[in-house]
């Protein structure tokens, strides 16, 4: 099946200055570089963001460059379904899926969780970031948000026990999930996971890198862990098997709204606890992921929060949740 009318492509980059710094094991930033990606028939415009991961390899341009060679099969008529197999996993395909609901919604008039089949989106508590520092700095920064819900601790260098006690110390109510990016290794892996125990930690997002999960297999540890970096899209989930205990679904690696609904289905039945995640970027990249998130136990979509400004008719923030989108920003 075709779209009823050939559609052209823009692609842009843009760059959001971060409040302040975030930082994880792997580095810090003071900006959040996006790439945005709007289809066009005319009459309806879509709209996508997606946030390029070094990570896994990609660049702001190699990003850019990828959705921009999609331009004539567009034209030709490209549907969002066709796109899966037209492009691999990851943000370059996020984009442009996003963007492909967003059209498809104004086009039909109706919104894009009508469309995926899905109940009508209710606000969510969603998990507000702490990045790396010293153990003060980090406390500091627990201390100013502390009557927040649930607060994602970034760890991940030597010296976390002290960071994650001086965390829970200065947000002694707070749900606390603690993500290492990759940082620990198997010789810290106890010794952490056991301050994350003593700190009342609910869940753990990649203790070790992606390639030392062996480590994990069978392991009785103290608090779930959950599958970041080792998850991507549907194929992956199978090797997480007996390492596990959730996986933290995000639309950036998936490539795009379809793929993650799909991964959430076939998460639940591998047993794995649902977390839907997000990179720091605008609102545009966090609406779909709030539908997404509707059906999951846990959700980090802080990405604006993040930001010292974000987009006209951004995502409302209240407290410890956030509301669904606006049509006017997207699906």
């Amino acid at each position: 099946m075709h779209n009823p009318v050939p559609l052209t492509l823009a692609v842009a980059v843009e760059r959001w200055p971060i409040a302040g710094v975030f930082a994880i094991s792997r580095g810090a930033k003071t900006e959040a570089a996006v790439v945005v990606a709007t289809v066009d028939d005319g009459t309806f415009k879509g709209h996508g963001e997606c946030v390029p991961y070094a990570r896994y390899g990609e660049t702001v341009e190699s990003v850019a460059a990828t959705i921009a060679a999609q331009a004539p099969a567009l034209a030709s008529g490209l549907t969002r379904a066709a796109l899966q197999q037209a492009m691999p996993p990851g943000a370059a395909r996020n984009a442009l899926d996003c963007a492909l609901w967003d059209y498809e919604a104004k086009r039909s008039g109706r919104r894009a969780f009508a469309l995926a089949g899905l109940p009508e989106p209710r606000p969510l508590v969603t998990a507000y970031t702490i990045s790396l520092d010293t153990p003060a700095a980090m406390a500091a920064a627990a201390e100013q948000v502390a009557a927040r819900d649930l607060l994602k601790v970034k760890l991940g260098r030597a010296g976390d026990a002290a960071r994650i006690a001086a965390v829970r110390r200065t947000a002694p109510a707070a749900r606390l999930i603690v993500d290492a990016n990759e940082g620990w290794s198997p010789d810290t892996l106890a010794e952490n996971l056991a301050a994350c125990a003593d700190a009342g930690v609910a869940l753990i997002e990649q203790p070790l890198p992606a390639a030392q999960d062996a480590a994990l297999l069978g392991l009785a540890t103290p608090v779930p862990l959950c599958a970041d970096e080792s998850a991507h899209a549907r194929p992956s989930l199978a090797e997480l098997a007996g390492k596990y205990q959730a996986v933290n679904i995000k639309l950036d690696k998936t490539g795009g709204l379809t793929e993650a609904l799909a991964m959430a289905d076939e998460a639940r039945r591998h047993g794995l606890t649902i977390m839907v995640g997000c990179m720091v970027g605008t609102s545009l990249s966090m609406a779909p992921a709030v539908l997404l998130a509707q059906q999951a136990q846990l959700a980090d979509l802080d990405g604006p929060l993040l930001l010292r400004r974000d987009r006209p008719h951004g995502l409302t923030y209240s407290g410890s949740l956030v509301h669904p989108p606006a049509p006017e920003l997207w699906g």
